[in-house]
């Protein structure tokens, strides 16, 4: 089982910090350190000193780490073009010596679109982009080099493109699609993903969601045991009952309801919550830590859990 440290910078995390969870993260055997691709705060929270670009962050932290890997979970389709968005991951990849995964997604959250500008439409139009996307950003890592790529879809064209940057990892960095819907989101997963993501539901969800992405693989005529599954919980760890409460008062959060919904108690408890999302075929979990001032409570997670799964 592979854990993953995952941070939410929207909620309030300049880079200093960022890059000092990643360089623990990496220091403390975790296998990546992953960042969610928001613009805005979400919930009760200040989320001074503001937002930080996902990219520019993975492209400073690729310069800065040697060994983890590192991600997002995940990029929003609305926000960048998919032409310079395969320049800049393949750049990245390149930058950490290929140790970069691109998550992309359709998008979901509409006032940080109207916070910056950004223009979000309708649930069906983001997917039809998402998947234009995934086409065109997978088809310029993956053309040969010498040759030339091109795509004509309805809201992207791409004409005699030399295909280049070409990223470290080939034939291209992995690509981590999730969610939780029943027909489009596990056909494109089929079609163009490394590894599809359940996040923040519990493990007999996920075995439903998995069972649809593994009919649909089926129905693309892939193996279904080539496509990696993973999951992303809320972490909330404590050698004792208090120090569980003390952690989880600190995130705004209730040690029941996390229990409940996430992965949350003492190091044994833990570990017995991921036993059970790695008996419905889970392989890497995505630890989501939301008080990045902790580090603390990383040194527990690697001693207690990391060394027990």
């Amino acid at each position: 089982m592979k854990l993953r440290i995952f941070t939410e910078p929207q909620q309030g995390a300049s880079y200093a910090t960022l890059r000092t969870v990643a360089l623990a993260a990496e220091e403390l055997g975790f296998d990546a350190f992953f960042r969610s691709d928001h613009f805005l705060k979400m919930g009760p929270v200040s989320g001074r000193p503001g937002p930080t670009d996902s990219w520019a962050t993975l492209a400073a932290l690729a310069a800065e780490t040697s060994r983890i890997r590192l991600g997002t979970l995940v990029s929003s389709a609305t926000f960048r073009l998919p032409g310079p968005l395969a320049i800049t991951v393949a750049q990245v990849d390149e930058m950490s010596g290929g140790r970069v995964e691109l998550g992309l997604g359709a998008g979901w959250f509409e006032a940080e679109h109207k916070a910056y500008g950004v223009p979000f439409p309708s649930l069906g139009e983001r997917f039809d982009r998402l998947e234009e996307q995934l086409a065109v950003i997978t088809g310029l890592w993956e053309t040969p080099d010498g040759s030339t790529f091109s795509y004509d879809g309805r809201y992207y064209q791409v004409s005699d493109s030399p295909a280049l940057p070409k990223p470290a990892q080939r034939p291209r960095p992995p690509v981590i699609i999730g969610g939780s819907g029943r027909r489009r989101t596990p056909a494109l997963a089929a079609r163009y993903a490394d590894e599809f993501n359940t996040n923040f539901v519990p493990p007999q969800r996920s075995a439903e969601i998995f069972g649809w992405v593994r009919e649909a693989c089926q129905a693309a005529g892939r193996a279904p045991g080539s496509l990696r599954l993973s999951t992303a919980q809320t972490v909330c760890c404590g050698k004792d009952e208090a120090e569980v409460a003390r952690r989880a008062a600190a995130i705004g959060r209730d040690p029941s309801d996390l229990r409940a919904g996430g992965l949350a108690g003492t190091p044994p408890e833990i570990v017995a919550r991921i036993g059970e999302f790695a008996a419905v075929g889970v392989s890497t979990v995505y630890l989501q830590v939301l008080d990045l001032s902790d580090l603390d409570h990383l040194e527990l997670l690697a001693s207690e859990v990391l060394a027990q799964v």
